[in-house]
C-alpha cells in the first residue's frame, strides 16, 4: 500500500518505521564523526541535531522571508563542500510552509547528484499543498541515493498510530537502518499497521477531507492578518498546514506567545525554540474548530495592543 504512493517504487524499497526513528536511525547509519551535513533551516530539531550530535559539522540552508520564503539554489551550492555527505531537505517546509517551484526541485536533485551525497528528503507534509499544482515528486523517485521520509501524522491526521516510512532505491542503505531498527522499536504495533492499511487504501477521501479542510481555514487567515496587518506580516503557505508570520511588534515572540497561552490557552510556537531569533511564531491551522480560535486570538489582541 505505501509504495502504491509512489512510481517506480517497489515494496522492497520501503521500511516502515517511526518517523523520528527513522531519522535517528538514518543519519546513525549514514554519517560518522567530521562528516559534513547541509539542512534546511529553520525546521524540526532531529533534521540537523543527530548529525550534530554524531559529531558532524552541519551547515543551515536558510530561507529568505522577503521571497516568501524561498530557498536560494546559489546559497546551497555555496554551502556544500568536498567532504559534504549528506543534504536534508524539507518540503513542504515546517515552519514556513514552502514548496519550490518543480524546476527548483528538479534543480536541487541535480546539485545533489553531482556532488555524490545523499539526500534526506522530509516530505511529512506532501499531498497538503494550499496551491493548486504545487505538489512535487518524491525524491526517491529522482534519484536512487536519495531516501524520502513519510507518514500518518501529518497529512493522514492519525499521529496516534506512531506510523511512518523510508522509501529509498538504495537498499544497502536501507538495510543499515534496518540493522539498527534491532535495538529501537524492533518491528510495528500490529494493530497499528491495520489501522494504517485502512487509512493507505482510503488516502485520496482523507487528503480530500484534510485539504477542503486547510482551504477553508487559510481563508480565516488571510482575513485575520489582512485586519491585523500592523501587528503581523505574512507569507501565504504553498503548502503543509503550518505558516510562520513575523511579529512586528516590538517585543519579542516568546514574550507575546507567553501572553497568548496565559490569556486564551492558544498555543503558538515562538521561533526562540526553532533557534531563529525572536520576531517569528508558527501556526497550525488544520484544526476545524481555527474559526473559533481566530476570534479568540481576535479578542486577546484587541487588548493587548492598545
Amino acid at each position: 500500500e505505501i509504495a502504491d504512493i509512489y512510481s517506480g517504487i517497489a515494496a522492497d524499497e520501503v521500511l516502515v518505521l517511526v518517523p523520528e526513528e527513522g531519522i535517528f536511525l538514518l543519519m546513525h547509519a549514514l554519517l560518522e564523526p567530521g562528516d559534513h551535513v547541509v539542512c534546511t533551516f529553520p525546521g524540526y530539531q532531529s533534521l540537523y541535531e543527530v548529525a550534530r550530535s554524531i559529531g558532524c559539522q552541519v551547515s543551515y540552508w536558510e530561507p529568505i522571508e522577503g521571497e516568501n520564503w524561498r530557498f536560494d539554489l546559489d546559497q546551497l551550492k555555496n554551502l556544500l563542500r568536498p567532504d559534504t555527505k549528506l543534504v536534508v531537505a524539507n518540503f513542504p517546509h515546517n515552519p514556513t510552509g514552502y514548496i519550490p517551484p518543480r524546476e527548483d526541485y528538479l534543480a536541487l536533485i541535480e546539485i545533489v547528484k553531482e556532488r555524490g551525497c545523499y539526500l534526506l528528503s522530509d516530505e511529512m507534509f506532501r499531498f497538503l499543498e494550499v496551491q493548486e499544482g504545487a505538489t512535487l515528486p518524491s525524491a526517491c523517485e529522482l534519484y536512487e541515493h536519495a531516501l524520502s521520509l513519510f507518514g500518518l501524522s501529518k497529512t493522514f491526521g492519525l499521529p496516534g498510530l506512531r506510523m511512518g516510512w523510508i522509501t529509498s532505491q538504495d537498499k544497502k542503505v536501507l538495510a543499515r537502518v534496518a540493522a539498527l531498527k534491532d535495538y529501537t522499536t524492533i518491528c510495528q504495533s500490529a494493530p497499528s499497521e491495520i489501522l494504517a492499511i485502512i487509512a493507505l487504501q482510503n488516502r485520496a477521501t482523507i487528503f480530500d477531507q484534510q485539504l477542503q479542510r486547510l482551504q477553508r481555514n487559510i481563508s480565516v487567515l488571510e482575513s485575520f492578518f489582512g485586519e491585523y496587518d500592523h501587528v503581523f506580516r505574512w507569507n501565504r503557505p504553498i503548502g503543509s498546514s503550518i505558516c510562520f508570520p513575523r511579529l512586528l511588534l516590538e517585543q519579542g515572540a516568546e514574550s507575546f506567545c507567553t501572553a497568548v497561552l496565559k490569556d486564551t490557552s492558544i498555543m503558538l510556537a515562538p521561533s526562540s525554540i526553532f533557534n531563529f531569533g525572536d520576531q517569528h511564531f508558527r501556526v497550525g491551522f488544520g484544526r476545524e474548530d481555527l474559526p473559533q480560535v481566530i476570534s479568540r486570538l481576535t479578542d486577546f489582541l484587541d487588548q493587548y495592543i492598545r
